[in-house]
């Protein structure tokens, strides 16, 4: 793949750029916490646009492309994605000296009530608690938002816990997850000291 991207050394020093191949997927990406352009392409337009928002509401530069076995479905390229900028996110960090760690926020859409915390801990998990009254948006399979946050927390290193408190549109449950998420990881990304932020000294 040819896309331009964020290379690690490149200034600010707080991004990474990968590459993922599998059988199944084709994947690069270049990730900049500390802002940039965005552009997404997957193949799945309403998973770039909750990429997009993600990128957006975090103040992320993100720059990713995506070639996946849609023929089969977007199991693949969604988990993978999630993989993808896991890792990129995990490696941008660094050594999270100086990093707030911590961040959370409610996003309302229309009838739906979503919220984010994380904690930058370096101990993934997720807790996931969102149930989706439709299936499908557009082509997007609604039960792949919890596939993706896993795959996401695992490989960032993320303490991950999300709830859709009320909502009767999966559009608009997931579109609330996914702007959560980037606010909330505004918030703990941002550098506050020269320390690192743990009673043990260490994340």
């Amino acid at each position: 793949m040819d896309i331009p991207v964020y290379r690690a050394g490149d200034a600010p020093i707080r991004a990474y750029f990968i590459e993922r191949k599998t059988k199944e997927t084709q994947i690069a990406a270049g990730l900049c916490l500390d802002g940039g352009e965005v552009s997404v392409s997957t193949g799945i337009g309403f998973f770039d646009h909750m990429l997009t928002a993600l990128a957006f509401y975090a103040g992320f530069g993100l720059e990713l492309e995506a070639r996946g076995d849609l023929h089969v479905d977007g199991h693949h390229t969604v988990e993978d994605t999630g993989i993808v900028l896991g890792q990129a996110f995990r490696q941008a960090l660094g050594d999270r000296t100086g990093i707030r760690r911590f961040g959370s926020a409610f996003v309302p859409m229309d009838e739906a009530l979503c919220f984010t915390a994380l904690d930058c801990s370096n101990r993934p998990f997720l807790v996931f608690d969102a149930a989706m009254p439709q299936p499908m948006i557009g082509s997007y399979d609604s039960c792949l938002t919890e596939e993706f946050m896993r795959a996401f927390a695992v490989n960032g290193g993320l303490t991950l816990h999300q709830k859709c408190h009320y909502g009767a549109n999966a559009h608009h449950i997931t579109e609330g997850l996914f702007k959560s998420l980037g606010l909330a990881l505004k918030d703990a990304v941002r550098v506050e000291g020269g320390g690192v932020v743990s009673t043990k000294g260490v994340l």
